[in-house]
């Protein structure tokens, strides 16, 4: 069985590439010659697909941004695309759903069935059920909230229940309860780069969604230095504004695979030197 984790090692392998790029396009933000087309977000993405592509290890569109809109067809259209282009690079669709029971197998089931996704974001507030019917996809990956960057994460993920933050708690179960089936990741904030050394202590090798960087200031290096692996990767670093909007005329596609690749530059330059 090709599992979540086999994909995305192999990605991380053969596009020497920790960078995840963002799908979250806003059609006022686009060029005006792809805004006035008759799939304007489709479309953007596609040559972001094809600029990037050969650049990173996963692409992750954002739910809200296409349903916000009634664009689901054209996030369908997208993930397609990649699979078509790129079938070897894994699709995180960043849904954060969390319910339980029956609700929560249809939210399994509209993220792996429908819209055909190697892995998506879960909140686990609720608790271990609203997981397990995400994880019984043994092939998918189910990247769950652990510490995200936003600034009011602390508000409840910083209290601490016992002699740990529930960020804690919640890092623990995902590497000793939930991972049964071996397919679980987390996100961590790229603006707490200390808590990031903090959870890769908890989870060991498991794989890390770190959002913040670019648009949100977390820092690159500060995140490398306490988020890799055992492996020297371990991350999925994603960016999507400072990457999708890098340029914004008809060059819009070029100016993303630039800002890739500087990224991917920096990343390398200081994995070779941690070897």
């Amino acid at each position: 069985m090709n599992t979540f984790y086999n994909k995305i090692s192999n990605s991380w392998q053969q596009s020497n590439s920790l960078l995840c790029v963002g799908l979250d396009p806003d059609v006022g933000k686009l060029p005006p010659s792809i805004a006035a087309g008759r799939e304007p977000l489709f479309e953007f993405n596609r040559e972001i697909i094809r600029a990037t592509g050969p650049l990173c290890c996963a692409f992750k569109p954002q739910v809200a941004y296409y349903a916000a809109v009634g664009a689901e067809s054209q996030l369908e259209k997208t993930i397609e695309f990649i699979k078509l282009e790129f079938p070897d690079i894994p699709v995180i669709l960043d849904a954060k759903r969390g319910d339980i029971g029956s609700t929560a197998q249809m939210y399994a089931k509209e993220a792996f069935e429908r819209y055909q996704a190697d892995a998506v974001t879960v909140n686990p507030y609720m608790g271990g059920d609203t997981i397990i019917p995400f994880t019984r996809y043994h092939d998918r990956g189910v990247v769950i909230l652990c510490r995200t960057s936003n600034p009011g994460s602390g508000d409840f993920q910083e209290l601490k229940s016992g002699n740990a933050e529930i960020f804690k708690h919640v890092a623990q179960r995902a590497a000793n309860e939930w991972n049964e089936n071996n397919n679980v990741a987390l996100v961590v904030g790229a603006t707490f780069p200390g808590v990031i050394f903090e959870i890769r202590d908890i989870v060991g090798d498991m794989p890390l969604l770190i959002p913040g960087i670019g648009a949100q200031g977390g820092d690159l290096e500060a995140v490398l230095e306490n988020g890799l692996d055992s492996q020297n990767r371990g991350l999925l670093i994603n960016m999507s504004r400072s990457i999708i909007y890098a340029g914004s005329g008809n060059n819009f596609a070029d100016a993303a695979a630039n800002e890739a690749a500087q990224v991917n530059g920096l990343v390398n330059r200081f994995r070779q030197n941690r070897n």
